[in-house]
């Protein structure tokens, strides 16, 4: 089988799991932006139409642990109903740990480009910040098709 592209394996996992949700997939005949467009009738005849970009988290080796870990870099488009979804592979794994669905009002702009770090590290394995939870799997999948989805921010427990 021959090797693909970690990014290019992400987004079509993160992809296959809005599909299992219910989901209809929609990806760009250019990739020059967003990873692929989602959506889904959400009852009454309404379509709930998401962008997604996703920017998947592959450690190396020697990774340090970190209390707060995700995607510091370039997003090349930002949209206010977009969906950031972030892939956490633990060291040297071939599928994610957990991935993690955050709306732009959790993502910030920083020097290096916009910053979002919904995870820790720890010896090797990323797992959800507690504040972060609700925002990762099955529930973040379920909370992207709330109407208040674009201002969602963090709870404490």
């Amino acid at each position: 089988m021959p090797h693909m592209p970690h990014d290019y394996f992400a987004e079509l996992f993160v992809a296959g799991r809005f599909a299992d949700t219910g989901w209809n997939v929609y990806f760009p005949h250019r990739d020059e932006g967003f990873d692929f467009v989602v959506a889904k009738d959400v009852g009454r005849g309404h379509q709930l139409i998401r962008p997604v970009q996703v920017k998947g988290k592959y450690p190396r080796e020697d990774k340090k642990d970190k209390t707060v870990y995700g995607y510091i870099g370039d997003l090349s488009q930002v949209h206010p109903e977009m969906v950031l979804a972030i892939p956490f592979f633990a060291t040297g794994a071939t599928t994610p740990s957990c991935v993690a669905y955050l709306p732009l009002s959790l993502i910030r702009q920083n020097s290096r480009g916009f910053r979002s770090q919904p995870a820790a590290f720890k010896s090797g394995v990323p797992s959800p910040r507690r504040d972060y939870r609700r925002f990762f799997d099955d529930d973040g999948l379920r909370l992207i098709e709330r109407s208040e989805w674009p201002t969602m921010r963090i709870q404490s427990d």
